[in-house]
């Protein structure tokens, strides 16, 4: 006989995963290595236990984690196919050239606003934060560090401009999701969102020219010259090799699906590392009697495993090296044992059983949204999945909305304000583990400076609070909220 979980027994597998997560950030120099996905395996054998206590049977339990770790399915294998992109990529000199030329055209001190503005525009037309941090990300990354900047700083005006776009362009997976299950229509929400998107964004361009124009680069560890040197010296450079991204770039924008359009980017890689960088094939293959063997090697080797090519300065070599798919494989870990902690808390009803007190205190219009706001974090903290953080609160929330005389574009730009950006701000989550092993910066470094994922859910609240442009549909008026 099945019974519905006390709120200490639900909450019980949380302030485990939580000591867990703390003492493993304590102990060990690597956490990405193996503690937090032993961290989220303990914590869901007692969730697991707790399940059974309930009167759940193991079966259902596991079908639960299956079709939970199936989701997370089409997350994995584009992390895969992203490894492999940069690493063809790097060998066929693509990345080594935007780096290159950027450093020509960019002003140090306004370095982060640019960071911010490109990662945008690129996001926009693309639709995918994931492919724009894994392509212009890593360029802006390296330019970043080339100037002398922190990796941290760098990446979280990255990765705001990244959201920005996920968060706004009508080719995002989740700009199109958050509608459906609130109940409105994509442009009503798209039009609805940028009330508390543009303010958010500003703020965040502001707060990167004040850090740009505040910033010491007199302690630049890597001269500019130097590295365009060394990169010059290594690499075949020339602007035939920016086919490869607007090619790609092209192919997104035509709504091609992330998968077969990360593997034309990585053919595309490939192909123009043969044509313009033979001593590069060489040099990683060891074959310099056979061409086409050599041109073989490489090209599975970088779409497989680490490459790293030795340039004139140590410290341009560590910038220009990368591990394939290989270098995924801990992110992919990470995320199978988070889907299963998600799975089994969820087969149980212990998600809905937490976020169930905080529907029944949600009061005024601030309360909902921040109710929302607050259930997002939480299921993007514990599901570890953001499409997860827009689809069940979506569903909990809709009917109070309209219980409450709330249009759904409200409820849809909240769970966007805060189920899609805050995703990258946690670690074990899938956009977390992602980005922070495509950009190699710890998701607690960046994410003090992802400034736009930060702002955009206390913005929503905030709007909400002061009852700005809050929309409202028509019910009976004992159900309407102040």
């Amino acid at each position: 006989m099945k019974r519905e979980a006390s709120l200490f027994e639900a909450i019980i597998p949380i302030l485990l995963l939580i000591v867990l997560l703390t003492l493993n950030v304590i102990l060990f120099e690597d956490t990405l290595a193996g503690p937090n996905q032993i961290a989220l395996i303990l914590a869901a054998t007692f969730a697991g236990l707790i399940a059974m206590r309930l009167g759940y049977r193991w079966e259902s339990v596991r079908a639960k984690v299956v079709t939970t770790i199936g989701s997370a399915m089409p997350s994995i294998l584009i992390l895969l196919l992203i490894g492999s992109l940069a690493g063809t990529w790097m060998i066929s000199g693509v990345v080594p050239a935007m780096i290159y030329y950027g450093l020509n055209i960019v002003n140090p001190k306004l370095f982060l606003v640019t960071a911010v503005l490109v990662g945008s525009i690129v996001s926009v037309a693309t639709g995918s934060s994931w492919s724009t941090v894994a392509t212009i990300g890593v360029a802006l990354l390296g330019i970043g560090k080339a100037l002398g900047m922190n990796e941290a700083v760098v990446a979280g005006a990255i990765i705001s401009g990244a959201y920005f776009g996920d968060k706004m362009s009508p080719l995002s997976d989740t700009t199109n999701l958050a509608p459906a299950m609130a109940g409105t229509d994509l442009f009503t929400h798209i039009k609805y969102m940028a009330i508390t998107t543009t303010p958010t964004y500003i703020l965040t361009l502001l707060i990167s020219l004040v850090i740009g124009f505040r910033y010491d680069f007199g302690g630049a560890v890597i001269n500019i010259e130097s590295v365009q040197s060394a990169i010059d010296g290594t690499f075949n450079i020339n602007p035939m090799l920016f086919l490869v991204p607007l090619i790609l770039f092209a192919i997104i924008i035509l709504k091609v699906s992330p998968i077969p359009a990360l593997i034309a980017g990585t053919l595309l890689g490939g192909i123009f590392g043969i044509i313009f960088q033979p001593e590069i094939i060489k040099t990683i293959s060891g074959v310099t009697d056979n061409y086409a063997k050599a041109a073989y090697i490489s090209f599975m080797q970088s779409m497989f495993g680490d490459i790293s090519l030795t340039t004139s300065d140590p410290k341009i070599t560590e910038l220009l090296s990368t591990s394939g798919m290989r270098g995924m494989l801990d992110t992919i870990w990470l995320i199978l044992s988070a889907m299963v902690f998600g799975g089994i808390m969820e087969s149980a009803g212990l998600l809905r059983r937490i976020t169930q007190p905080i529907i029944k205190y949600a009061k005024s219009t601030g309360s909902l949204v921040t109710s929302t706001v607050v259930t997002c974090v939480f299921f993007n903290t514990t599901a570890s999945d953001q499409y997860l953080a827009i689809v069940v609160p979506g569903r909990m929330f809709r009917k109070t909305y309209e219980d409450k005389g709330l249009a759904p574009e409200l409820l849809s730009r909240t769970l966007e304000d805060s189920g899609t950006v805050t995703s990258v701000l946690v670690p074990w989550n899938t956009c977390g583990a992602t980005q922070s092993r495509v950009l190699g910066v710890d998701t607690w470094a960046y994410a003090p400076y992802a400034f736009f994922n930060i702002i955009s859910p206390l913005m929503t609240i905030l709007f909400a609070y002061l009852n700005i442009k809050i929309r409202r549909i028509a019910v009976p008026e004992k159900q309407n909220m102040s």
